[in-house]
């Protein structure tokens, strides 16, 4: 069974070193998934519509490491097949509108359901906190004690305040999500 594994793995081309890790990116609906995906892998704003079922594209850090990003449809109508993209998840990024504070109690509802899945036993944390270049958004300790982040005391977290749109902060937040998976 290993061998025919390993054939599988070299005629696709790839060793088991090679396949980058897995981090599903989830959060509500307008949170800004698809355009923080699609900033971070083209450095262009593209026109999203709303995600039905997946996005997944291959981000490049640097030379020696990468990551395979998925981001997952937040509506609410997708939220119950969320466990259903945890398999191999090496990170969690999760994203709120820190421009709405109306919907964070919604937000730290689906985040604390989404933790509690067992395949998500100590499986870093990020929170990113997009849309902060508005003028009515709330800060990243605000959008922390709003989800409750420091309750997730079985895990490694990080928060980060970034904006899809003018592509500030977003490449540092997938460094750090590297790093929480290297340490993790």
């Amino acid at each position: 069974m290993d061998v025919i594994q390993d054939k599988k793995r070299r005629v696709m081309g790839q060793t088991r070193s090679s396949i980058s890790p897995q981090v599903i990116m989830m959060g509500l609906d307008s949170a800004g998934k698809t355009t923080l995906l699609a900033r971070v892998l083209t450095g262009k704003v593209v026109d999203t519509s709303p995600t039905i079922g997946f996005n997944v594209g291959n981000l490049d850090l640097d030379k020696k490491t990468s990551l395979t990003v998925w981001d997952v449809g937040g509506q609410k109508s997708m939220r119950s097949n969320w466990r259903l993209f945890l398999d191999d998840c090496k990170a969690l990024v999760f994203v709120v509108d820190s421009s709405d504070p109306g919907r964070l109690p919604e937000a730290q509802k689906a985040l604390k359901k989404v933790l509690s899945d067992e395949k998500l036993h100590g499986v870093p944390l990020m929170v990113l906190a997009n849309k902060n270049d508005l003028p009515n958004a709330m800060n990243i300790q605000e959008v922390s004690t709003q989800l409750d982040l420091p309750s997730c005391n079985d895990r490694s977290w990080e928060i980060q305040a970034c904006s899809a749109l003018k592509g500030l902060g977003i490449h540092q937040a997938f460094t750090s999500v590297s790093t929480l998976i290297k340490k993790s």
